[in-house]
C-alpha cells in the first residue's frame, strides 16, 4: 500500500483557506518542536510532508477523550 502524505498547506488553516486542522502553520511546527504532533519527513529538498496515517491517528487520539466525556 502506498504511503498517504500531507503537506503543511493542505494540514493547517490560513486566512485565505482552511486545512484540516483549525490552527495556523507556526502552531503545527511548534507543536512537532515540543514532540506533541507527528514529525514531518522530507521527500526532496523543498518538499516536506507529514504522514497522514500518523495525523489521522493524532486526530483519533485528541478526539477520544471529547467522545469519553460526551458518554
Amino acid at each position: 500500500m502506498a504511503q498517504r502524505v500531507i503537506r503543511i498547506g493542505d494540514l493547517a488553516s490560513t486566512p485565505k483557506k482552511a486545512g484540516r486542522l483549525p490552527v495556523s502553520p507556526a502552531t503545527v511546527w511548534r507543536w512537532v518542536k515540543e514532540g506533541k504532533f507527528p514529525a514531518p519527513f522530507k521527500l526532496g529538498p523543498n518538499t516536506t510532508v507529514f504522514d497522514l496515517d500518523q495525523v489521522d491517528a493524532f486526530l483519533t487520539q485528541q478526539a477520544a477523550p471529547l467522545i469519553s466525556e460526551g458518554s
